[in-house]
């Protein structure tokens, strides 16, 4: 039986990596990038890497298994007929996110797109936003650096989107501009005539000065089984500051596994709000890695969870300069059967003097089956820092309800409304009003 499981992780891996090795680059310059050599470098980590078991420190608590029961195909390009109006934004009225990318697939799709269509009074010319393909002359230079520096050997799901990158978002943002307008990058997985495997890739680059605000969506068209296979990478220059908003929202069938990378510089300030509320099996590896000093991180995450949903985040704070700065906010709303994962680590290095890092893991469990792993972690070296954290794990509180219903609310909205003041803390402090407007409701509707 050990022998048989064994090989059908290798023959799962090793069917995806035969798919990406078809793929052609979706864009004419991916010779300029390097694309090819770094495909190589991750097909050969991913063939010698094993896939993820729960013996696996590292997902002991996320058992990936079924999804080797599922036979998943990566489209050798955007296919897929996918009209706008199939699509739930992810703010009521859509021209208060004008600068949309859309990818299907791990595709660009212009038509969905609204970037190059639109001609702004406020938005620089020097800016770019679009895919790998149309990246301005002088810009690739700096893009093709980035990308020779890919750490795919840290991770065999990240090695496997670089083994099939085909085609990117890319951000750039030059010194000094401040990009007013948020950008809303959307990655769809549309259904094909089998189970289907996105790899969305994303690279954002935010030179020196600069500032810019995020929205990474992920969505689906349709509940069918999935697989979206994505990596971020994030490059915040020196005393750059970049506001970003991961919002996972797939279908119910959908398996979702995505690797946010983020370097920062010295002087500057990085936020991400990573909300989870779909797919089946979900997992986010954020790593913020400090490459300067005196810089400022702010990490807020709310999982909501329902059903037999698995959520699972992993998290890294690296600090290897003195002065950094890390808050870091965790917050799960669990019902029924769900289960939610959550392991945050902050690591301070002996050169990190005079760190303050705290990090607070809080959990809402709603039903007596609802199970939540919280794993707060500091490893500390440095001598003279200031660092904290902690977990807490609560129910709703029946003095709470009474005190509610004691006012004329039945229990379904009294509920309702301890279950959203929990979410509050993390909702409120979104820079796009009509997200949180959408999140809120959406838990209404899943609570």
């Amino acid at each position: 039986m050990m022998n048989t499981q064994v090989a059908s992780r290798e023959m799962f891996l090793t069917d995806l990596v035969n798919q990406c090795s078809k793929l052609e680059a979706a864009n004419s310059k991916s010779a300029a990038y390097g694309l090819q050599d770094l495909r190589a470098v991750a097909t050969e980590y991913v063939l010698s890497s094993s896939f993820p078991t729960v013996r696996d420190e590292e997902w002991r608590f996320t058992d990936l298994s079924p999804v080797l029961q599922i036979p998943f195909h990566i489209p050798q390009s955007n296919q897929s007929k996918v009209k706008l109006a199939d699509i739930i934004m992810p703010v009521k009225n859509r021209d208060d996110l004008p600068l949309r990318l859309v990818f299907v697939n791990g595709f660009y799709a212009p038509d969905l797109s609204t970037v190059e269509s639109l001609v702004l009074p406020n938005l620089p010319i020097d800016f770019y936003a679009g895919n790998l393909s149309n990246v301005p002359e002088k810009y690739q230079g700096r893009i093709s650096d980035v990308l020779s520096k890919h750490r795919q050997q840290t991770e065999v799901f990240t090695a496997l989107n670089t083994a099939g990158l085909a085609d990117s978002a890319v951000v750039f943002v030059p010194a000094n501009m401040s990009i007013d307008l948020p950008i809303h990058l959307l990655f769809l997985t549309a259904p094909g005539a089998s189970p289907t495997m996105s790899q969305p890739h994303c690279l954002v680059i935010a030179e020196p000065g600069s500032n810019v605000t995020l929205i990474e969506d992920y969505a689906t068209i349709g509940n069918v089984p999935a697989f979206t296979n994505a990596v971020t990478d994030v490059i915040v220059g020196e005393n750059a500051t970049v506001n970003h908003v991961r919002l996972q929202r797939e279908g119910g069938e959908v398996v979702h596994i995505g690797k946010s990378a983020i370097e920062q510089s010295r002087n500057s300030r990085y936020t991400c709000h990573a909300i989870s509320l779909g797919g089946k099996i979900s997992r986010h590896n954020l790593e913020v890695f400090q490459r300067g000093e005196a810089t400022e991180t702010t990490l807020n995450g709310l999982t909501v969870a329902f059903g037999e949903q698995l959520s699972d985040t992993h998290s890294v704070i690296d600090f290897n300069h003195p002065h950094g700065t890390s808050r870091q906010l965790h917050k799960c709303i669990i019902g029924n059967k769900a289960r939610a994962v959550f392991n945050g680590k902050v690591f301070v290095r002996k050169a990190a003097q005079l760190t303050d890092a705290g990090q607070l893991s809080r959990n809402l469990l709603l039903s007596p089956r609802a199970r939540v792993d919280t794993k707060p972690q500091l490893e500390i070296v440095a001598d003279n820092v200031k660092c904290s954290h902690g977990a807490t794990v609560s129910q709703l509180e029946d003095d709470e309800l009474f005190y509610l219903q004691s006012r004329g609310l039945d229990l379904e909205r009294s509920r309702y409304l301890l279950i959203d003041a929990f979410a509050a803390e993390m909702l409120n402090q979104l820079p796009i009003l009509g997200v949180a407007k959408m999140l809120s409701t959406c838990m209404a509707i899943q609570g």
